[in-house]
C-alpha cells in the first residue's frame, strides 16, 4: 500500500517528538552520572553537563568503601525478591477468587478493598501496630504491612476475568482442581500481567526505605535506600568547608548524591529489560478489559 506525502510527514513528526521526548528523559540521569564522575573543581565551577569533566572516581570510592554497604546491597536484594514473591502469591490468592460470581460476599469483598484505597489507618496506627506484634527490628516489618496494594489486586483481577470462562469449565469437566485450573490455564495465560506487577511491586520496594525508618534500627537490617540516605546525610558539609575541599580527596556533597543516587539505580534497572516486553501488554490488558 502506498504512503502518501502527509501520512509521511506525520510518522517522521510522530518519530521526532518522540526522540525529543526520550532524550529529554534521559538527560537527569545524565547529568547525574557525569556528577557523579566529575572533580570537585569541575562540579563547584559548573561545568559539569551531561558529560564527566576531569574524571573522577571519588564519589563512588566513598560509597564503596563503607564495609556494610556491599551487604547492605544484597540484603535488599534478598528483601525485593522475598517481598515480591510474597505479594504476587497473596495477590494472585486474593484476586482469582473475586472473579467468580458465585463468591459469596464478592461485592462486599470487592468495596473494602477499594475503601482502602481511599482511606487508611495512618501512620502512628500502622507504627502501634507492627510494634505490637513483634516485627520492629525485623525482615518481616517490611514485608508483611505491604503485602497487597489494592490498585495491582484490581488490575489483576480484570485480567483474570478477561479469560474465557470456557477454558476454566473445559478444565474442571477433564477434573481439574479450583488450584489446578489456576496454576496450568490461569497464570500462564496472565504472564504479561504478571511481570508487569512483579515489577511494579520489586520496584516499589526498591526504592522504599521510609517504612525501615521507623521500623528499623539494626544497621544489618538496612535497605541500600536508607543506607544511602544516611550516607549522604553524615557527609553534609557547609558550603565554606565544600569551598576548601576542592582539591582534597573527599567528595563534596552534591558529587556524593550522584553517585548514591546511581548506584542505588542502576541495579533495578538491569532488570527492565527482562520484562520490556510483558509490560506494556500487561498493563494495557489489565486496566482496559473486563
Amino acid at each position: 500500500m502506498r504512503v502518501s506525502t502527509s501520512d509521511k510527514i506525520l510518522d517522521t513528526s510522530i518519530l521526532v517528538i518522540i526522540t525529543i521526548a526520550s532524550f529529554l528523559a534521559l538527560v537527569p540521569i545524565l547529568h547525574l552520572a557525569a556528577v557523579s564522575l566529575s572533580s570537585n573543581a569541575a562540579i563547584l565551577s559548573n561545568k559539569v553537563t551531561i558529560f564527566p569533566v576531569e574524571w573522577s572516581t571519588i564519589a563512588y570510592n566513598t560509597v564503596l568503601r563503607d564495609g556494610k554497604m556491599v551487604s547492605s546491597l544484597f540484603f535488599t536484594i534478598l528483601l525485593v525478591v522475598l517481598f515480591t514473591l510474597i505479594c504476587m502469591v497473596m495477590t494472585v490468592c486474593a484476586a482469582y477468587p473475586l472473579t467468580k460470581s458465585r463468591l459469596k460476599g464478592r461485592d462486599f469483598f470487592l468495596l473494602m478493598i477499594v475503601f482502602t484505597m481511599f482511606f487508611s489507618g495512618g501512620l502512628i496506627p500502622e507504627y502501634l501496630l507492627v510494634k505490637s506484634l513483634k516485627l520492629t527490628n525485623t525482615i518481616w516489618s517490611l514485608i508483611l504491612p505491604g503485602m497487597i496494594n489494592a490498585f495491582y489486586l484490581i488490575i489483576l483481577k480484570t485480567f483474570f476475568s478477561s479469560i474465557p470462562e470456557e477454558l476454566e469449565e473445559s478444565a474442571r469437566i477433564d477434573g481439574s482442581s479450583h488450584f489446578g485450573t489456576l496454576f496450568r490455564i490461569v497464570l500462564p495465560l496472565s504472564l504479561p500481567v504478571l511481570a508487569t506487577l512483579s515489577l511494579f511491586y520489586a520496584v516499589g520496594r526498591w526504592n522504599g526505605f521510609m517504612d525501615a525508618l521507623f521500623y528499623i534500627t539494626n544497621q544489618d537490617l538496612y535497605p541500600i535506600q536508607l543506607k544511602l540516605y544516611q550516607l549522604v546525610i553524615s557527609n553534609q558539609m557547609s558550603d565554606a568547608t565544600a569551598t576548601e575541599g576542592v582539591n582534597s580527596l573527599a567528595p563534596i556533597p552534591e558529587s556524593l548524591k550522584a553517585a548514591s543516587i546511581m548506584f542505588a539505580t542502576i541495579p533495578i534497572l538491569i532488570v527492565y529489560p527482562w520484562l520490556q516486553r510483558y509490560f506494556i501488554s500487561g498493563m494495557m490488558i489489565g486496566a482496559v478489559k473486563g
